[in-house]
């Protein structure tokens, strides 16, 4: 080594704080279009007599679109500013987003989907020119089944939501099949469901019957006797719930709807640690449904496009939105069940993450699903017991057993200092996580939802209970300091007034200016 090496390896090393130091960049970034100037160019534009492709009468546009023009160094700077004022799963430690399963995706995956087979694809190509994404759609399909005990299983919901409502769909049509859509007007489902269950079924046309937790958590058994008669159609219900709870009993709930004539639906968001455990049709239920972009390691791409996948027991499988895609021999084609109820979504499904699934899936055969599972159950017990340490949190129902998730309440911590459990997580934001209260309305008082998948150390969880114990004492220590944070991220609080008042909503640039720049 040399005298300058031995000089610099003397030289003390800085300790690690307890905390990592984060601070949100802030640039003060306006919209494309605001930055956008006339005439700034980003890549060559053709020559004025470069020929021109003629387009059918009808299609081509009378004036160029309105596109933002700005030079190529903008475009960079204006994307890297925005990504870096961004918190995401890439940069932290995404545990509280609890039942949102925001694990890890991996990167290869994205190399799959961006490859030209699969980006330049179009909807419309004939089937014999994309045989080879039509066996990644029908091989996925196979796995889903043999995962859920199901039948058959369509890919084409582009969502959760959308799967949901295509479950609903399926239901309507089998009862009006049978006589009896009028009769059967009702959908019952739990308080600790995920919320889409009843307002999809609202939408649908349903009145919604919601099934309060008992003494012990779970989903009131005599409530549901009560409750199921000649008008249901069906239960939709998750398990485990958004509590972490799975409900020991889910046999009996479906038996009772069965012998109603009702059908039984299983919401398989919180699937995350029961892969390869428990199959839905083994409980007895007639349809379940997935997120892919959950379970299956597919980008929640922030709020779309996501991708779903609805499963049917044979009875079911006349009424599956279409198209599915079916294996002859060698070839695969499209084909739609005779009674089905139509498509959820334009063509066949959101084949960027339908291939993200396959590839996951695929990396990990059937054993690593299990130890999916098992790791998952694992974190998510390791960090309650760390959570619960912490004075003030505390979990209800807690001689329960949690699954995948825990709904906690910071209800002691708020009665002895006044802080609530937002405000704990705006804390929470300075120290670069991420954290979430639960869905409304807060049947737990001052919740908060963690869901820590297998994704993450142990390393990564005790980073993360020691921010939320940090936190917990500065409201003990200074409640004032708590309540008016942030102070590490890019904007202080938010404005949500306008989220209220339809009249000042824009969901275009556009909008924007007809409403507010005249």
């Amino acid at each position: 080594m040399s005298s300058h090496g031995e000089a610099f390896a003397s030289l003390p090393v800085a300790p690690k704080p307890a905390l990592r130091r984060f601070h949100q960049a802030r640039w003060d970034e306006q919209i494309v279009f605001e930055l956008s100037r006339p005439g700034r160019r980003g890549i060559g534009v053709p020559a004025p007599d470069a020929p021109l492709v003629e387009l059918p009468a009808g299609v081509g546009r009378s004036t160029p679109p309105a596109l933002p023009e700005l030079s190529q160094n903008q475009v960079v700077r204006h994307y890297l500013r925005l990504s870096q004022e961004t918190l995401g799963a890439d940069l932290n430690i995404d545990v509280g987003q609890g039942t949102c399963t925001m694990k890890y995706s991996p990167k290869v995956n994205d190399t799959f989907v961006r490859d030209p087979r699969i980006a330049e694809l179009h909807p419309l190509q004939p089937e014999d020119s994309v045989q080879g994404v039509l066996e990644i759609y029908w091989r996925l399909e196979q796995i889903l089944k043999e995962i859920s005990g199901m039948a058959r299983v369509s890919l084409q919901p582009g969502a959760g939501s959308a799967a949901i409502y295509a479950n609903l769909s399926m239901i309507r049509a089998y009862h009006a099949a049978r006589g009896e859509a009028g009769q059967r007007d009702q959908v019952i489902t739990t308080m600790f469901s995920h919320p889409s269950n009843a307002a999809c079924a609202k939408v649908a046309g349903y009145e919604v019957i919601t099934l309060l937790p008992d003494a012990d958590g779970y989903p009131d058994l005599d409530a549901l006797r009560a409750a199921v008669g000649p008008r249901t159609a069906a239960l939709l219900i998750t398990n485990p719930e958004d509590t972490g709870i799975f409900n020991p009993r889910i046999r009996e709930f479906v038996e009772l709807v069965h012998a109603a004539g009702g059908l039984a639906c299983y919401d398989q968001a919180n699937a995350n640690g029961i892969l390869g455990i428990t199959r839905a049709r083994d409980a007895g239920f007639d349809l379940c449904h997935f997120n892919l972009h959950k379970t299956f390691s597919t980008p929640h791409a922030c709020g779309g496009p996501a991708a779903g996948a609805c499963g049917v027991s044979e009875a079911l499988v006349p009424f599956l939105p279409g198209p599915l895609v079916d294996r002859e021999g060698e070839s695969y084609t499209l084909n739609s069940p005779t009674g089905s109820v139509g498509k959820i979504r334009p063509f066949l499904g959101v084949t960027p993450n339908v291939v993200r699934a396959y590839a996951w899936v695929m990396a990990l055969g059937a054993e690593g699903l299990r130890e999916v599972a098992e790791t998952a159950v694992l974190n998510n017990n390791y960090l309650m017991h760390k959570v619960l340490r912490i004075p003030g949190a505390s979990v209800p129902w807690a001689d329960k057993r949690r699954v995948e998730q825990v709904r906690y309440s910071w209800q002691e911590l708020a009665e002895e200092t006044g802080v609530h459990s937002e405000e704990i997580g705006i804390r929470a934001a300075d120290f670069g996580v991420h954290y979430w209260t639960s869905h409304h309305p807060y049947v737990v008082p001052e919740p908060f939802t963690l869901e820590p998948t297998e994704s993450y150390s142990r390393e990564d969880l005790d980073e993360y209970a020691a921010i939320l114990a940090q936190v917990a004492a500065e409201a003990r220590e200074n409640p004032e300091f708590v309540r008016n944070a942030p102070y590490n991220q890019t904007v202080h609080r938010i404005d949500a007034t306008s989220l209220d008042d339809p009249a000042q909503w824009s969901p275009t640039w556009r909008a924007y200016c007809r409403k507010h720049r005249q």
